[in-house]
């Protein structure tokens, strides 16, 4: 799809979607990242001089480059809205659980550790029955980590890392501002679980919940629009940082992580070191393994 083209339809799309349900209605879940930052600038194109806040979760586990650059644009716009967690992140680990290689497969282990073998949908993901399609699951537990669905793994797992620390607080924020729909940058160009997201998602009522409105948006497209319309980003994603991926820093459920930790090491050692005290048991058994860092 052309460039420009696109970049029409994405306004188009964003001005059709706001003004229909009101923008007062509204929030921008922003991160300082790339994706977030596209985001935020498409909508003041599609809506100039737009009031939509830009909520920003300050976790403490967000890299300092990208706190940073989210606190020095809160200076001069007045948009921006930082929040918290109503909990720090080690206590949230202790309580909750770790995240381990990915969220569908912590979800999986926090059914086993919470009810065995009861849920059907964890006997499927470790091989002990079909789906309830009755076909095998496309992507089951990988050999080595088979363990953690037997009396062998002590490390308690979850998925609720990203809820209680983002998740969780801007939904608070939003009740308590009466914002009830939130844009947020969702790109199907990611992969995983957001390869099937759409522009808009409902409620199980029908209501509108998520506008997404970067959903067919792919990289590429991405750095044109930075680049053609002059966008300021952090420079944690320039030389010679070059990052490509900027969430949580050191977390367990990234790719590359090991190639990140030696990037915070060469760049950010005293960050390098928050990441091993902040992940330290999943990255012990990352490391007992040889899975995703060296050992």
């Amino acid at each position: 799809m052309d460039n420009e083209f696109l970049l029409q339809d994405r306004l188009q799309k964003i001005r059709q979607i706001v003004n229909k349900y009101g923008e007062e209605n509204f929030y921008i879940s922003f991160s300082g990242g790339k994706d977030s930052t596209v985001l935020s600038a498409l909508v003041d194109m599609a809506l100039p001089c737009n009031t939509i806040p830009r909520v920003y979760a300050n976790t403490g586990i967000e890299l300092n480059m990208i706190r940073d650059f989210v606190f020095d644009m809160a200076k001069e716009d007045n948009r921006i809205e930082i929040i918290k967690p109503s909990v720090p992140i080690k206590q949230m680990l202790e309580v909750e659980g770790y995240p381990f290689k990915s969220k569908a497969h912590s979800c999986f282990v926090k059914k086993y550790q919470s009810k065995g073998l009861d849920y059907k949908s964890v006997r499927a993901y470790i091989k002990l029955e079909p789906t309830l399609s009755g076909k095998p699951i496309s992507t089951p537990c990988p050999k080595k980590l088979m363990y953690q669905f037997s009396n062998e793994n002590n490390l308690k797992i979850s998925d609720m890392c990203c809820y209680r620390m983002k998740e969780e607080p801007l939904d608070n924020w939003a009740n308590v501002h009466k914002k009830i729909y939130g844009i947020t940058g969702v790109m199907q160009d990611e992969g995983g679980r957001r390869t099937n997201s759409s522009c808009l998602s409902f409620k199980s009522n029908g209501q509108l919940n998520f506008f997404q409105p970067l959903v067919p948006i792919t990289k590429k497209w991405e750095d044109w629009f930075i680049d053609e319309c002059n966008i300021k980003i952090c420079d944690i994603y320039n030389p010679p940082y070059n990052f490509e991926r900027t969430g949580c820093k050191g977390c367990p459920f990234a790719l590359h992580l090991q190639n990140e930790l030696d990037t915070l090491e060469k760049y950010f050692p005293t960050e390098r070191k928050q990441c091993e005290a902040i992940w330290k048991p999943v990255y012990d058994e990352y490391r007992r393994l040889g899975y995703r860092l060296k050992k």
